[in-house]
């Protein structure tokens, strides 16, 4: 309930017509089909709702209440066997705007030695994200345009599609909820079996859910307070290790991450072998046969091979027969070199270190002659220019994005109101030809007059990196509106230094063409120190080609901003 409300939208979740509203109607009601001449099997009142039941038997302290042959909750229980409960977090997926906040659901863990076996407890917006358009999406994701359903699924089948599929990185994170905490959630998940609710991208979305879900397993928690206009995933476990439920971290690497991991173990000509076995232009027995080739380096290029024929099916990028076939030939010939090396892929930086998402700045410095003061409020979520540590990299996701000066003339200025900003820079390599983009509306003062104007922009380039940093090239087509439209067309080349944690460095060389005949370049450079998880220190130069009636002239900014993030 929130504010005495229901937050379900299925009528068919309530016995009282107004039960979403009146929880002491539906009380009333509840108890009358309770104690019912129904018949007290699958399709019952206390069969389907085997949360209220307990509550109400527990609360009443009632010895006589009536029992239920409840034959498919039994099963599917015994099934499921609840022993205790994870929350797990596949990371950002770098070339989906969708999902570049991450995502988060519930593992129930069995008794079963393997986790593969539990089942996982989701909740998702009703919609078909492959076949719709993706700005509807995102307009009816904001306003309520879709149901949210809940869904229990065999967590190998969402490691399928997250981990393989989608080239994220899991996190799971081991909660303290013990076994009597998590059977109360398994009621309540088949309580809400085949009931809808309307699904808000930043509100109610799949995080809010999970969290109703843990304060209905154990209600002194209070997670869902921490949240008032957005639930961002990655928020969503900064809550629970804030209420210290987090007693263990687990860390499963993406069929990416350990291409990329191989990529540093085989030479050039070996990753090029690779390739010509997934494409049948060269055969295993050649591979094999070359002694020319160390006996490590031929385990390694059968290995990543086998990795690599995984990820091209699970994109459907390889016939299922032709897999089958090429797996069990590389697979066998693998076995047939023996034992080697364990490959140890090196674990990221756990989400749960990096900033929190709302960031508020305070900076000096000077444009030209005049000295200025600056404030800024950002309520989601990673820019570039923030350090990156527990961020997937090269990734930027803004809104509402707002900075202000103040003049030695005591002006107030707006440098900047970023509506939205995403930036997606994929670093290419043997194995993933990666496409680079990045979008921008908002007001900025980058362009030839001295204020602020509307901006907006969609580019794309290529990057190329590695573990020290990367660069890429950009090409963006934009536009201002000044007093009329004016379009542009900017070329970009930047470098970002961002191995270490403690800082990160940020340079790019922007040259505009505008449909006006103008041209302009612009020079951005950022040095940010973290000092810790939520604090940094950031140097700014920026300089601008600017125009006032017809003359031209170039601006040169400094500040330093000190930069909080809670």
């Amino acid at each position: 309930m929130h504010d005495g409300e229901s937050e379900i939208d299925d009528p068919n979740f309530f016995f009282a017509t107004n039960g979403k509203i009146d929880s002491s109607a539906e009380l009333n009601a509840t108890l009358e089909h309770f104690f019912s001449d129904e018949i007290k099997d699958d399709n019952s009142s206390v069969c389907r709702f085997p949360a209220r039941y307990e509550w109400l038997k527990e609360k009443l302290g009632a010895e006589d209440f009536p029992q239920g042959e409840c034959r498919e909750y039994n099963k599917v229980f015994h099934r499921v066997d609840p022993k205790s409960v994870t929350l797990v977090f596949p990371s950002a997926h770098i070339n989906s705007p969708a999902s570049m906040f991450g995502h988060t659901f519930l593992r129930i863990n069995s008794s079963y030695n393997s986790r593969l076996l539990s089942y996982a407890i989701n909740y998702a917006a009703d919609a078909n994200t492959e076949t719709e358009n993706g700005v509807v999406f995102a307009i009816k994701g904001l306003f309520g345009g879709y149901y949210g359903k809940y869904s229990l699924l065999p967590y190998y089948e969402k490691l399928k599609e997250y981990r393989d599929s989608e080239q994220r990185d899991i996190w799971e994170y081991d909660l303290n909820l013990t076994q009597d905490e998590t059977m109360k959630m398994f009621r309540h998940i088949w309580e809400l079996n085949g009931t809808h609710s309307y699904y808000y991208f930043f509100t109610e979305n799949c995080s809010y859910n999970m969290l109703w879900l843990l304060e209905l397993s154990r209600p002194s928690l209070h997670l869902r307070e921490y949240f008032n206009y957005q639930v961002i995933p990655l928020e969503t476990v900064h809550a629970c290790a804030s209420e210290k439920i987090i007693q263990k971290v687990n860390y499963r690497p993406s069929k990416r991450t350990k291409l990329l991991h191989y990529e540093k173990l085989l030479n050039k000509n070996n990753l090029q072998k690779v390739l010509g076995l997934t494409q049948e232009r060269i055969f295993w027995s050649q591979i094999v046969a070359d002694e020319s080739i160390t006996l490590e380096q031929r385990q390694y290029i059968l290995e990543v091979a086998v990795e690599y024929l995984e990820y091209q099916f699970s994109k459907g990028e390889i016939k299922k027969d032709d897999y089958l076939r090429l797996f069990h030939s590389f697979t066998t010939k693998r076995a047939e070199l023996g034992s080697g090396k364990d490959v140890e892929i090196e674990t990221s930086a756990n989400p749960v270190m990096s900033h929190r998402a709302v960031r508020a700045e305070l900076g000096l410095g000077s444009v030209g002659e005049s000295l200025r003061t600056y404030i800024g409020i950002r309520p989601a979520y990673h820019d570039l220019e923030d350090s990156n540590y527990g961020f997937l990299r090269g990734t930027q996701i803004e809104f509402m994005n707002i900075l202000l000066s103040y003049s030695s003339a005591k002006e107030i200025n707006v440098e900047k109101a970023t509506i939205i900003s995403i930036v997606s820079l994929a670093q290419r390599s043997a194995f993933f030809k990666s496409f680079s983009w990045r979008t921008k509306f908002g007001w900025d003062n980058d362009y030839l007059n001295e204020n602020s104007n509307f901006y907006g922009g969609i580019g794309g380039g290529y990057s190329w990196g590695n573990e020290m940093a990367f660069i890429y090239f950009m090409i963006d087509p934009l536009f201002y509106v000044e007093k009329e439209v004016v379009g542009a067309l900017g070329g970009s080349i930047g470098m970002s230094l961002d191995k270490y944690k403690f800082f990160n460095t940020n340079i790019e060389l922007t040259h505009r063409f505008y449909s006006s005949g103008e041209e302009q370049n612009l020079v951005k450079f950022s040095q940010g120190f973290r000092f810790s998880q939520n604090f940094q220190l950031l140097f700014q130069y920026d300089y601008k080609e600017k125009k006032v009636q017809n003359s031209y002239y170039n601006e040169d900014s400094l500040r330093v901003t000190t930069r909080y993030y809670f």
